[in-house]
């Protein structure tokens, strides 16, 4: 993709539309999202991909078998959990032509709560099952399962678990859930922290619904760690807040963490939180 417009429709944009041309053309991560064989939907994939990398490899750990990516389209961090629990096989395309160009075999919600199941196109077969879920219409990765629906509609939680659902996951429970959402900029910082926050709040009642327990009960090494949550916010001390009333005596740990790939100007940070407890401490 160009960033380049001829001369007489440069002269046609506003200020703003050409300092954003500006930053997209000198930014090394859409540079690299252009010329990339993955071919990545967004680029918030490169986000993942060094939180991943700087974290331990959480995405790719040898229990990670159920993963849900809230707020997926237009799918880039679908991709990059596909790519990792070895779904994606780079020498082959994700979807076909049509697909990219927007002919989807969406299905109504009465037809299984929209679940499209789509198996992969490439010559891998990975493991687990990865459940993305948005309001938007998302075109096929390998592995992933969508569902298109708004995640806190009553509907959400049972159509996801179904999703989960497998002999190697009995209790359609999540190792991982990630969100990347945020809302539209208003332009007014206070509006767009309170939306921000109450993004926060609605993932965080969806993961204590949907994460996996820390089980002790065999011992560290053989009990599940627990589910790990990666949240996206912007700073605030109203995030903070919600950070030490709901995230820390619930996680065994939380990690805030500004990946270089996040714009330098950006407020955005993530939470990476680890070892889901299950306590009833959201009261």
């Amino acid at each position: 993709m160009s960033f380049r417009p001829s001369p007489i429709l440069y002269k046609k944009l506003s200020s703003a539309s050409r300092s954003w041309l500006s930053r997209q053309a000198r930014d090394p991560y859409v540079k690299q999202r252009n010329t990339s064989l993955n071919a990545y939907r967004s680029r918030s994939a490169f986000k993942l991909l060094e939180l991943d990398t700087s974290w331990g490899s959480f995405l790719s750990k040898k229990d990670i078998r159920a993963v849900v990516d809230l707020g997926a389209a237009p799918g880039g961090w679908s991709q990059v959990v596909s790519e990792k629990l070895g779904w994606i096989n780079l020498s082959a395309p994700d979807f076909d032509d049509d697909l990219a160009y927007g002919v989807q075999p969406w299905r109504s919600l009465s037809d299984e709560t929209n679940v499209d199941q789509f198996s992969s196109w490439s010559s891998k077969a990975g493991r687990g099952v990865i459940v993305s879920v948005d309001l938007l219409p998302m075109a096929p990765i390998p592995g992933v399962q969508t569902i298109q629906m708004d995640f806190l509609s009553p509907e959400a939680g049972g159509a996801v678990k179904a999703a989960l659902t497998t002999p190697e996951n009995p209790s359609g429970m999540a190792d991982i859930i990630l969100s990347d959402m945020a809302a539209n900029f208003s332009g007014y910082k206070l509006r767009d922290v309170e939306s921000s926050l109450d993004i926060c709040h609605s993932v965080f009642e969806f993961a204590k619904d949907n994460l996996q327990v820390r089980d002790m009960s065999q011992g560290v090494i053989k009990g599940h760690r627990g589910g790990t949550l990666l949240l996206k916010h912007f700073a605030h001390p109203l995030l903070q807040d919600f950070r030490k009333r709901f995230l820390e005596p619930n996680f065994n740990a939380v990690h805030y963490i500004k990946p270089a790939s996040s714009r330098a100007e950006s407020a955005e940070g993530y939470w990476l939180c680890r070892g889901w407890k299950g306590l009833n401490s959201w009261s």
